[in-house]
Parts: C-alpha cells; structure tokens; sequence
C-alpha cells in the first residue's frame, strides 16, 4: 500500500515548489495565529496558487469561530480542513468540506473514542499530547496505542523525521504521515533536503513490502 505524505507549516513559495518537486502529496497551511508557522490569508493566497492538480492544500485550525474559518474559505482554495484543537464533530461538519481532526494521544482507549466521536472525518491525525502545545511539538508517543481495528483511515504525525518514518510506517501502516518540525531548517523554514530524504524513506517502505 503506498503511504501518503503531508507536509505541514509551510510558510515560503520555494517551500512550496521543494515540497511539490519532492513528491508530497498533500501541503499544509497552519491558520493558528500563535504558531511561528502561522500564515495570513493573503500569504495563503499566494502559497496555495502555487500548488499544482493532485497536490491537496490541508488548512489546518485550532479552535477557530465559525467566521475565522469562512473567512478563510471565502478565499484560500482548500482541498481538506484539518482541525487540532477541541472541536466537535459538529463544528467540524458545518463547513461542507472534507475535513480530518487530529487528537493528542495519551492512551489507546482515547484513540478508539474518537473513532467512535468523528465518523463523518475523512481521516484521524495522531500526534503527541503536550499540555501546552497544539501539535508542531516534535515529539512522538508510543505507538503501540494505536489500535489495528481503524474505522477511519490514520494519519500518523509526533516526531517524525527520516530517522524514523521508515520504522514507523512499517510499525503502524498508516494511510498518510504528517511532517512539519521534522523537516526544517528552523520553525516554519523547510529544507529541501531533509523532505527529499523523509519522502524517500516512507516511498522505501512500499518498496521493500
């Protein structure tokens, strides 16, 4: 099974065209003001005119109003909506887009509740609990708590870099990884390198399966 690959927080055009010339399959754009990989939406604008067909723009939000979030859609051409904070599968409903909502693991049996909580996700993002932190933590959990009965496909994200991805694809079988801090220079300044040998690694996954 081939794995996806998103990369996340980018705030740069020519990190854009490293990613998109790398192979990512999907390109996230992070509208949580207190992010250093935080963008406007006019830089989203400008970043997301730059992505070719196939390649899905991910806006990412945490706990957001309903009008921050329109006022986004109203203007940044999104592919999916990724949500990162506490919202409910209500929330995440009402905006008549795709959407996947990323939880904080702590346990298994959170992992299986929403499972149960956000069926109508198109995917369920696992990063790594910080009492402080919205993801972009660069940190990975056990992944061990994460069940082999997935009602929605999993994104698996926390930690990841290309010293890992390779043993963490072979270990959890994730439908998508997600990479932000794992490949960068510095918050929110991307290096072609380092997501040139991230994407090779998860590709050599499938080709050693």
């Amino acid at each position: 099974m081939s794995v996806r690959v998103k990369i996340c927080g980018l705030t740069r055009p020519e990190d854009i065209d490293s990613a998109v010339q790398c192979g990512a399959d999907a390109l996230g754009l992070v509208f949580y003001e207190p992010s250093p990989r935080s963008v406007s939406v006019e830089e989203a604008v400008e970043l997301a005119s730059r992505v070719p067909a196939f390649v899905s723009v991910v806006g990412l939000f945490v706990n957001p109003t309903e009008q921050e979030v329109k006022a986004v859609l109203d203007k940044v051409p999104l592919d999916l909506l990724q949500f990162h904070g506490d919202e409910t599968a209500e929330f995440c409903d009402s905006f008549g887009r795709r959407w996947i909502k990323a939880i904080r693991v702590r346990d298994g049996e959170q992992i299986v509740a929403a499972f149960e909580q956000f069926q109508s996700a198109s995917g369920l993002l696992v990063d790594a609990w910080d009492p402080n932190h919205f993801g972009g933590t660069g940190k990975s959990f056990n992944w061990d708590l994460i069940p082999d009965d997935r009602p929605l496909p999993v994104i698996l994200a926390g930690g990841l870099s290309s010293a890992n991805v390779f043993t963490a694809v072979k270990q959890v079988e994730p439908w998508a990884v997600d990479v932000s801090g794992g490949v960068e220079q510095s918050k929110g300044i991307k290096d072609i390198q380092k997501i040139s040998h991230f994407i090779k690694e998860v590709h050599r996954v499938c080709k050693t399966d």
